[in-house]
């Protein structure tokens, strides 16, 4: 049976699909189902630009966009991400949220630059130097709000992380998987985070942190 977040979220495949159209080949639309952070990807097109595929997790969600300075109310537009063959990619990423006003999901766009910049550089050499112009971007600072808003997704993805997978008799091995899972994914990025997972976990914070050292040894 189909979730209320799926149901949701299945509504801006569309949107989705018109984005992507709209600006052509180039550009990647992704969808994630934040309930299911470790295969949170449902939707996906154009996805040559990055290699998206349904049934992946999110990648740049916690350390690119949720640690940004320039996150606010939900959404970070034009952050750059390389690929693996060194490609530069424009990405924007906006959160959605239920009835509940949880974060249930988030809609993803990859926007593979490197034609637009051969053409600006091509330009260049043609144009006189008064025409080339750099343009600096203020800084922005986090607002309180911000900062507790940042903080409560990342409390929810770590309940839905360890929630989707816990039962009475996890194993140890497990729990490290886990927390592998969740380091690579940044989550330990965030403060406080180490004592929300073992408080989950059923843990202590101390054992957490062995984990982790075990896991950076290997």
């Amino acid at each position: 049976m189909i979730s209320e977040a799926r149901q949701l979220l299945n509504n801006y495949i569309p949107v989705a699909k018109t984005i992507a159209k709209m600006f052509g080949s180039q550009c990647e639309v992704v969808i994630h189902d934040l309930t299911q952070p470790q295969s949170s990807v449902i939707f996906t097109i154009n996805n040559h630009v990055t290699g998206r595929e349904i049934g992946q997790s999110f990648d740049h969600l916690v350390k690119q966009v949720l640690l940004s300075e320039s996150f606010k109310e939900d959404h970070l537009a034009g952050y750059e991400i390389e690929t693996d063959d060194h490609r530069t990619i424009k990405s924007s990423t906006a959160l959605i949220r239920d009835q509940h006003q949880q974060v249930v999901g988030a809609l993803c766009i990859n926007y593979d630059v490197n034609l637009v910049v051969q053409m600006k550089e091509m330009l260049e050499t043609l144009l006189p130097g008064d025409f080339v112009q750099k343009v600096n971007a203020e800084e922005v600072q986090e607002s309180e709000d911000s900062i507790q808003n940042v903080e409560e997704i990342t409390d929810q993805l770590i309940q839905k992380i360890i929630g989707n997978s816990r039962h009475p008799l996890m194993k140890r091995h497990e729990k490290i998987e886990l927390i592998r899972f969740m380091d690579k994914k940044g989550i330990f990025l965030m403060k406080g985070s180490v004592e929300k997972v073992a408080e989950q976990l059923g843990i202590s914070k101390v054992t957490v942190y062995s984990y982790l050292d075990e896991i950076k040894k290997k």
